[in-house]
């Protein structure tokens, strides 16, 4: 699903189920830092790195460990951008080569209500209007859920171009549907704070896309050069 929504130059891998990817071998240094984490959280972990690993075999970049860099952020290889996402029974990595594409950011949720008390502090009142029309018109999308998930998506792929924190509701996201496709489409998340500089230009908005299928809701940004 996370490959339907990117360009051709950047790679996908992805995995469903719970078991298979999760028991990948981890890498000393990854070992490290999962020594102290539940079984549940040392599953996920190595499974989107198995993810990560043989995308970069894709690239023909020789695996090697990722490990969590500042805010979390995976550090990738040089040369290479990317972003990991997993939830239950899925995981996805996708990277590119950085002179091909600036910054990748990947999310995936179940297709399931957003809790109720999340929705105020992830969304803007015209953010919720729009939720509210999307939702009328099309009910089998559980699009509160999908909007959390195009954020989760820009702050991934706003944060390698910044190394700043970027809240809910500095950007304010409008989603859109694809006409005789109607689980998927692009979104638009227009900045409310200084955007990066990028080859030149000031960045104002990212541009992604979504899908949504077998319980999931998939989004995805990609930041291109000029």
């Amino acid at each position: 699903m996370i490959g339907e929504l990117l360009p051709d130059r950047v790679v996908a891998v992805e995995a469903y189920g719970t078991d298979g990817p999760g028991h990948a071998p981890l890498y000393p240094e990854e070992q490290a830092v999962m020594v102290r984490a539940v079984a549940k959280r040392r599953r996920e972990f190595a499974g989107v790195r198995d993810c990560a690993r043989r995308a970069m075999e894709k690239l023909g970049v020789p695996p090697q460990p990722v490990l969590p860099g500042a805010g979390g952020a995976p550090r990738w290889p040089s040369g290479l951008v990317g972003s990991m996402t997993h939830c239950d029974g899925y995981c996805a990595a996708a990277l590119g080569r950085s002179a091909d594409v600036a910054s990748v950011g990947i999310d995936a949720e179940p297709d399931e209500p957003l809790p109720e008390e999340v929705l105020p502090a992830v969304t803007l009142p015209d953010e919720r209007r729009r939720l509210d029309e999307l939702a009328e018109r099309r009910p089998d999308v559980h699009w509160q859920r999908l909007l959390f998930s195009a954020k989760e998506s820009v702050y991934k792929a706003w944060y390698p171009l910044t190394g700043q924190w970027l809240d809910f509701t500095e950007a304010d996201v409008e989603i859109g549907t694809d006409p005789g496709a109607p689980h998927s489409g692009g979104f638009r998340a227009r900045l409310l704070v200084p955007g990066p500089v990028l080859d030149g230009r000031h960045l104002t908005h990212f541009d992604g896309r979504w899908a949504a299928r077998a319980g999931l809701l998939v989004t995805a940004v990609t930041v291109h050069h000029t």
